[in-house]
C-alpha cells in the first residue's frame, strides 16, 4: 500500500533524528492542533513544544479580558495562568516531549510599550487605551499584528534561534493562523522569517468555522495533508486543559477531526540529518522544560 506524502515526510524526519520545535502560541494550542502527531512522534524524535504567550498581567484589564476571565470562572488572571501552565506541563509530560514556557504576555493582556500621548490619566478608567489590542473582536481576532508588537515579534524570533540553533538542521512546526488571532499570526510570521524549514499546522478548533489565509498558502505553495494517527486519546489530552476545554467545548464533547498540516509539495530539501559528531545521547538531547 502506498504511503501518503505526510506520513512519508514524518517518517523521514523521525529517521533523521533532527530536532523538532513546535511553536504553541498559547498553553493549549500545540495539543489542540497537533496532539495526535505529538503522541505518535514524541517518543520517537527530539520534540520540544515552546509555549510562547504564557503570562497574564495585573489589572486594570480591558472589557474583553474581563469577559474572558468570567468565562473561565476566575477573577485573578495571574492565578489562572499559573494553573494553565500547570495543566500544560501535565499534558506535555504525558506526551513525553520537551517543553518551554517562554513567558511572553498573552495578547488579551499585553500593554503598549509606552502610553499613547495624552492617555496616561484616562487609561486607569479606560484600560483599552493602554493595550496593544483594546478589544478581542475588533483588534485581537482580526488577523493583523499590531505595529506595537514589533518587539514581541523579535522576542519570538529570538526564542526560535535559542531553542533551535543554526538554520541547517531542524524543523519548525508553526500555526497557520486560521481564525485570525493576532498571537497566532505573529508566531506564524516569526516562523516564516526564521530561515528554517517550517511545516504549518491548521489551528483547531478555529479551523472548524474559518478558512486558511489563501494568500499565505499560495505564496508558500503549501498543500494541506491530513494526519489521523494518535487521535484515540487526543480528546482526553485536550480535557487536561480544564480551564479552557469547558469554554471551548461546553457540551463536554471534543470532536474527533484529522489534524491538518501544510507543507510544500516537494519536501526533499526540508530535512537535513543531525550531524553525527559529536553524537548526543538520546536522553540528553531534549531538556524537559523551563518556565
Amino acid at each position: 500500500m502506498a504511503v501518503d506524502p505526510l506520513t512519508r515526510f514524518v517518517r523521514t524526519v523521525v529517521g533523521s533524528d533532527v530536532p523538532i520545535l513546535v511553536l504553541s502560541p498559547h498553553l493549549d494550542d500545540a495539543v489542540l492542533s497537533c496532539g495526535g502527531l505529538l503522541g505518535w512522534g514524541g517518543r520517537r524524535a527530539p520534540v520540544t513544544v515552546a509555549s510562547l504567550f504564557t503570562e497574564a498581567a495585573p489589572p486594570p484589564h480591558t472589557l474583553s479580558a474581563r469577559q474572558y476571565l468570567k468565562q473561565t470562572g476566575t477573577e485573578d488572571a495571574e492565578e489562572l495562568y499559573a494553573e494553565r501552565r500547570a495543566e500544560d506541563l501535565r499534558v506535555l509530560e504525558l506526551l513525553e516531549v520537551g517543553w518551554r514556557h517562554v513567558g511572553l504576555v498573552d495578547g488579551l493582556f499585553r500593554r503598549l510599550p509606552r502610553p499613547r500621548p495624552g492617555t496616561t490619566r484616562l487609561s486607569g478608567l479606560l484600560p483599552e487605551l493602554a493595550h496593544v489590542y483594546p478589544t478581542y473582536r475588533l483588534h485581537l481576532s482580526r488577523g493583523r499584528v499590531s505595529p506595537y508588537d514589533e518587539e514581541t515579534l523579535r522576542a519570538v524570533g529570538a526564542t526560535i534561534d535559542a531553542l533551535l540553533p543554526g538554520t541547517d538542521c531542524g524543523l519548525v512546526l508553526a500555526p497557520l493562523g486560521v481564525g485570525g488571532h493576532a498571537d497566532h499570526v505573529l508566531v506564524r510570521t516569526a516562523a516564516e522569517r526564521c530561515g528554517r524549514p517550517v511545516v504549518y499546522y491548521s489551528d483547531f478548533p478555529y479551523n472548524q468555522h474559518a478558512d486558511p489565509d489563501a494568500r499565505f498558502t499560495t505564496r508558500h505553495g503549501l498543500i494541506a495533508r491530513d494526519w489521523e494517527r494518535g487521535l484515540d486519546r487526543k480528546a482526553d489530552l485536550i480535557r487536561g486543559y480544564g480551564t479552557q476545554a469547558r469554554a471551548m467545548f461546553p457540551e463536554g464533547r471534543v470532536p474527533r477531526r484529522p489534524e491538518v498540516y501544510l507543507l510544500p509539495e516537494s519536501t526533499e530539501a526540508m530535512v537535513r540529518p543531525r550531524p553525527t559528531s559529536p553524537a548526543p545521547t538520546r536522553s540528553a538531547r531534549t531538556p524537559r522544560g523551563v518556565s
